[in-house]
């Protein structure tokens, strides 16, 4: 199973190179701040999509998504959650939201800041935001490829 992950997207033109290897994918995973429908439906033209509600979210978007969720893909739990507060604290507080809920991997957005980080053996991934750099070294998204019962994620920076 290959996954494409993405969040942060704010309504700004989507990269063509993340449009082109999200083609290539099995499931998109979006940790939130779409800001309007129009880029939910993109990435639901490409396949299916797994999708929360972020800050900067239209009311629409805040009646059609979670704030949170808990999935199953293939053999490892996954939790979703955009994330809130001052960007330093993203990391903690997406270790703060699963604490008690028995996850494996924790995607989270909101800091444009890029993490892949095993921490107590939970994988905390935020792609980052493709299309913002504000407090990013880079625009990227993720992949995590799930294979023979192992996780292998990868932050991939956009190039310009």
């Amino acid at each position: 199973m290959k996954i494409g992950v993405v969040a942060d997207t704010h309504s700004l033109d989507i990269p063509r190179q993340m449009l082109n290897d999200f083609k290539k994918v099995d499931m998109i995973i979006h940790a939130g701040d779409f800001c309007t429908t129009k880029e939910l439906e993109v990435f639901q033209k490409i396949t299916k999509v797994k999708a929360v509600v972020g800050n900067m979210d239209d009311s629409h978007l805040r009646d059609i998504l979670p704030q949170r969720q808990i999935f199953k893909c293939e053999d490892f739990m996954i939790g979703l959650f955009h994330s809130y507060g001052p960007p330093k604290d993203t990391l903690n507080n997406a270790i703060r939201e699963f604490r008690s809920s028995k996850v494996d991997i924790v995607i989270f957005g909101h800091s444009h800041i890029p993490c892949n980080e095993t921490i107590n053996k939970v994988l905390y991934f935020n792609p980052g935001s493709p299309n913002d750099m504000v407090l990013a070294p880079y625009c990227s998204y993720g992949i995590i490829d799930i294979k023979d019962k192992q996780i292998f994620p990868k932050i991939v920076k956009v190039k310009m």
